[in-house]
């Protein structure tokens, strides 16, 4: 029988169990994937921890690569033998990617072109998408634009670097450590902070002369978002998108609109809900990846049964970029 990651109660780590699971044929518009590669992501923690609730029992895991061996009823956009990828959009499609084999629905796998790797795309279609949505969608960058990436050494900042220099945008990163500050900038950001040794804000107006920026893209949450709000501009945009520090406390909109801001909390789901957006949103990607202006770096693999310290090294941020599980 296939394995899978399963999880009967939220915790720690090991609640996470490799279990036989059975998978059946896949039924009307769902189509059967054996994967080849699986991504990690931080919110598989958030799933796992229970930050955010699921029900229970559950398989776990976000984003997955393989080939397709059978097709349901229905199915006419892609047949058994296509290289295909997915990212889960909760409720549209449920978490589980962490298995050998499973089932999912037609309509949210999109083919894989030729020149992108599975390993690839297991790696960085959540990651890409969340850059390609926040930063042409959420918050339309323009050239000459300067704008803070918090986590820039993380596998949505790494991406995040490279694709907005491509765009002209100037990224000014945080990070945890210089080593995560000197991977930031060879990946294109023009600055980049270590939150540990250095007053972001104080380094942000250094920067900028004092102007601040018009936007900041957070995904570390309780640790970075007061003081993410002093780093910009009059009627800047506070991008919330993760809480890797833990959730945002409750919000003094006094505080939060002073200078006129906008603040927002966006995730991936409506953006590529309907069809035709999560192909161009993808496309959008492929294309920036096989041109070479964004390489995706895969910095840890880990076998599928070792998802529990994949884990456990992910939330000690002992990670660079992404992380794949090889089933």
């Amino acid at each position: 029988m296939p394995k899978a990651i399963r999880i009967h109660e939220q915790g720690a780590p090991e609640v996470m169990k490799l279990e036989d699971v059975d998978v059946p044929s896949p039924g009307a518009g769902e189509v059967r994937v054996r994967h080849e590669a699986i991504g990690l992501n931080y919110i598989d923690t958030y799933h796992r921890g229970g930050v955010y609730k699921i029900p229970l029992p559950s398989g776990i895991g976000s984003e997955a690569a393989g080939v397709v061996d059978a097709v349901g009823s229905g199915v006419t956009d892609v047949k058994a033998g296509d290289r295909v990828t997915y990212c889960s959009n909760v409720p549209l499609q449920p978490i589980g990617s962490y298995s050998e084999v499973r089932n999912v629905p037609a309509a949210r796998v999109v083919k894989l072109p030729d020149g992108i790797k599975s390993e690839w795309a297991a790696a960085m279609m959540l990651k890409g998408l969340t850059v390609q949505y926040l930063t042409k969608r959420t918050y339309k960058v323009k050239a000459g634009d300067t704008v803070v990436w918090h986590a820039a050494a993380g596998g949505v900042g790494l991406i995040a670097c490279q694709w907005l220099r491509a765009l002209g945008v100037a990224v000014i990163g945080t990070a945890g450590d210089d080593r995560k500050c000197d991977l930031a900038k060879a990946h294109g950001a023009v600055h980049c902070i270590n939150y540990k040794t250095e007053d972001f804000v104080a380094r942000v107006k250094e920067i900028t002369g004092g102007k601040g920026v018009p936007v900041v893209y957070d995904s570390v949450g309780k640790d970075t978002f007061d003081r993410s709000l002093d780093c910009l501009s009059p009627f800047g945009m506070m991008v919330t998108f993760g809480n890797s520090s833990g959730s945002v406390p409750p919000v003094d909109l006094a505080k939060a609109t002073k200078g006129h801001l906008y603040l927002t909390r966006p995730s991936l789901q409506p953006y590529s809900a309907a069809r035709e957006d999560l192909l161009a949103m993808s496309n959008d990607l492929f294309e920036v990846v096989k041109s070479g202006t964004v390489k995706i770096d895969i910095n840890q693999r880990y076998p599928l049964k070792d998802a529990v310290q994949a884990h456990k090294d992910l939330e000690l941020r002992k990670t660079t970029g992404s992380t794949i599980l090889i089933p």
